[in-house]
């Protein structure tokens, strides 16, 4: 697979070399974790991977720091609020840590959703933005969708919302303990830092390769690399190759060093939970 570049090298994060576990986040105590779980037997056996991404997930759920990045973005205007206000709001870094503490995010008139967090009409089981239903935007207010800015296609550019300005998260007043069914992650418009995100996934579709075609390369999975470009939050800038973080809402992924200045590049390490066996059934 090297030679013949359906990988970047021995290090792709797709790779289970020790540089391309390492490349993708992770530790030298996951995977001890790992060894100690998996035992030692006198014969060849199969280990199913998922037992090494529970360790390494096990692991960053306790050490990692939380962060919001948004990566199908989609503009919010809160209408009720100041075009030239902005203030801070405390986030938790990692509420398994008490001595994590918090961390400052801007928040403004602009700011940026995923685009999957919004739908026009939706069911009464969608818990995220819609028309005329409230959710809170996480650390921050509790909002309300007005109205929808279409371009000539028909296609969903913008959401217009009001908000709550006594719902603040942690202000102590009777609306911030409101509760409402969902919570969204977001970044500010205003304050916000362009980054590359590489999803990775299983490198085969099988968990024997090549044993029901004759040759590995043909369960090559075509789809075990998406790369995209979002917003994050701007407490990721500065960030070292190496560090991991958990990206609230979609997995655990640490910085490659493929990174620049203005643009920092970060590898999937392992989702929330496990996807693939969901997949697979």
């Amino acid at each position: 697979v090297v030679e013949k570049k359906y990988v970047a090298g021995w290090d792709d994060p797709r790779m289970p070399t020790i540089s391309g576990l390492r490349r993708r986040g992770y530790t030298p105590s996951s995977l001890r974790s790992f060894v100690k779980k998996a035992g030692v037997a006198k014969r060849d056996n199969l280990i199913d991977v998922s037992l090494l991404e529970f360790c390494i997930r096990e692991e960053l759920n306790k050490t990692a720091s939380r962060k919001m990045v948004v990566t199908n973005p989609l503009k919010l205007t809160i209408e009720n609020y100041n075009e030239n206000k902005s203030e801070f709001v405390l986030s938790e870094n990692n509420p398994e840590l008490d001595e994590a503490g918090t961390r400052k995010l801007l928040f403004s008139k602009h700011l940026y959703i995923e685009k999957e967090d919004f739908l026009e009409k939706a069911s009464k089981k969608f818990f995220r933005l819609t028309l005329d239903k409230e959710v809170r935007l996480k650390s921050a207010y509790i909002i309300k969708c007005e109205q929808v800015v279409k371009d000539s296609d028909g296609e969903i550019e913008e959401v217009i919302c009001s908000y709550d300005p006594k719902s603040k998260s942690g202000s102590g007043t009777p609306e911030s303990n409101r509760k409402v069914k969902g919570t969204l992650h977001w970044v500010s418009a205003d304050a916000c830092l362009p980054v590359e995100i590489r999803d990775y996934d299983r490198l085969f579709i099988e968990e024997t390769p090549g044993a029901a075609t004759g040759s590995f390369i043909n369960d090559i999975n075509i789809e075990s690399l998406k790369t995209t470009t979002g917003f994050a939050e701007k407490s990721l800038k500065g960030s070292v190759v190496g560090e991991t973080f958990q990206f609230q809402r979609k997995g655990y992924y640490v910085l490659d060093k493929d990174s620049t200045i203005s643009k920092p590049v970060f590898n999937k390490t392992v989702g929330l939970r496990d996807g693939w066996k969901k997949k697979q059934s």
